[in-house]
């Protein structure tokens, strides 16, 4: 049997976009997060789950750890809002300390009841923070519902870029489209204005013009992104028109047309 048959579109929701990331550390949280919230500043309604279920950071990112989602008269959960942005996240259900030591058929149920059991209404985009690698979640999201199309965060280096082309090929394998990738930290500004690399520039860009993989946004590196998120508020909120705000804008207008 098909495995993708048992897609079913979620209730309400126009456009299901993935990020994902072949390795850890890339930043990959922190995109989301401000995409997301660059969607919704752009006057799109618009969703975010945290599908890291070992590992979610998207009620610390938002200042959010002590919500807890409420449940209406009908079982459905009602996600909790940050932002103008709805967001789910098992991170809201249990301790940030307290491990999630599941196998797959618990993580099956959980990704089955963030789809079908949140009360998301109606959203332009759905934005879904998967894990790093290919596991299961990643599996599990192209079975069950719909993704309009995938993003793919790396950084710079040849190593980061061995484990992307890992994340790419996922998606190729289970019939989501790639959208394109975002390079994450791809180098610094001095306060002489000069630009430091802080990782080895490797084969990136020969990479995507080889696979004709358009590159959505490269962002540099700035300290007030993680200060930010550190302290739960997004830098679209705490550096509102400032570059680093800016960049996040950019790249929801880049995500917007390619996912037309």
């Amino acid at each position: 049997m098909n495995p993708f048959l048992q897609q079913a579109p979620i209730e309400g929701v126009k456009k299901i976009i993935a990020v994902g990331s072949g390795k850890g550390g890339v930043g990959k949280s922190t995109v989301a997060v401000n995409l997301a919230m660059a969607l919704q500043k752009r006057g799109m309604k618009v969703g975010l789950l945290d599908a890291d279920i070992y590992g979610p950071s998207i009620p610390r990112m938002l200042g959010a750890l002590t919500a807890k989602p409420e449940v209406n008269d009908d079982k459905k959960i009602i996600p909790v809002t940050r932002y103008g942005v709805k967001t789910m996240s098992l991170g809201y259900l249990v301790e940030e300390s307290q491990a999630a030591v599941w196998r797959g058929p618990m993580l099956f149920k959980a990704m089955d009841q963030f789809f079908r059991d949140v009360l998301w209404g109606e959203l332009d985009y759905l934005i879904i923070d998967l894990p790093p690698g290919t596991g299961d979640v990643g599996l599990t999201m192209a079975q069950k519902v719909p993704v309009t199309g995938a993003i793919v965060v790396v950084t710079p280096q040849n190593i980061a870029l061995a484990d992307a082309k890992k994340a790419i090929d996922m998606f190729d394998r289970t019939n989501v489209r790639l959208l394109g990738i975002v390079e994450n930290m791809s180098y610094y500004t001095s306060q002489t204005g000069e630009k430091v690399q802080l990782f080895p520039q490797g084969e990136l860009d020969a990479y995507l013009d080889t696979k004709k993989i358009k590159k959505l946004a490269q962002l540099p590196f700035y300290p007030d992104i993680g200060m930010s998120a550190e302290a739960g508020v997004p830098v679209l909120e705490s550096h509102s028109g400032d570059e680093e705000a800016e960049m996040f804008l950019r790249l929801a207008d880049q995500v917007r047309d390619v996912s037309n």
